[in-house]
């Protein structure tokens, strides 16, 4: 799996201000919908739906909200960059300013899974968290997260 087939250009963004977790769990379902297959009102529910089962600020800054949706035919990402943190209910307890929501079919089982390893993993790299949070223009995130799969493999 590559990065570049989860997250497509269009689907990056840079927000200046969000007001809560809940806000921020909108905002990412409106990436979403308008990037791709996804249907902004059906993907927060089930963004909440998960949150609800435990928390997915991974820590140092990262939150990894994830769902799987009925009728999606790809696993799909958005990355929101957030140039003020807001308080996510992370498992360090810090507050979150990158954000990289993935929606996959209910049915993925396996691609869903290596998908949220692929995203874990590149964002668990601080150079790259550093890269990304020194670059609030959505055409360089995009860069970065794509060219760093590529950095790692070699």
């Amino acid at each position: 799996m590559e990065f570049s087939d989860l997250l497509k250009p269009e689907a990056v963004k840079v927000l200046s201000a969000v007001s809560s977790k809940k806000r921020l769990m909108h905002d990412v379902a409106d990436l979403a919908e308008a990037s791709g297959e996804i249907k902004a009102s059906v993907a927060v529910d089930a963004l909440l739906e998960r949150e609800a089962l435990g928390p997915t600020g991974v820590g140092k800054g990262v939150a990894l909200p994830h769902a799987r949706l009925a009728g999606l035919t790809a696993v799909q990402g958005v990355f929101i960059l957030l140039e003020t943190p807001v308080n996510f209910d992370a498992v360090d307890r810090q507050p979150v300013d990158l954000v990289f929501g993935l929606f996959a079919p209910e049915d993925a089982g396996v691609e869903h899974l290596k998908a949220l390893a692929l995203v874990s993993r590149t964002l668990r790299d601080a150079s790259i968290c550093s890269k990304l949070r020194a670059n609030p223009d959505a055409a360089k995130l995009h860069a970065i997260l794509t060219e760093a799969q590529t950095t790692q493999a070699a």
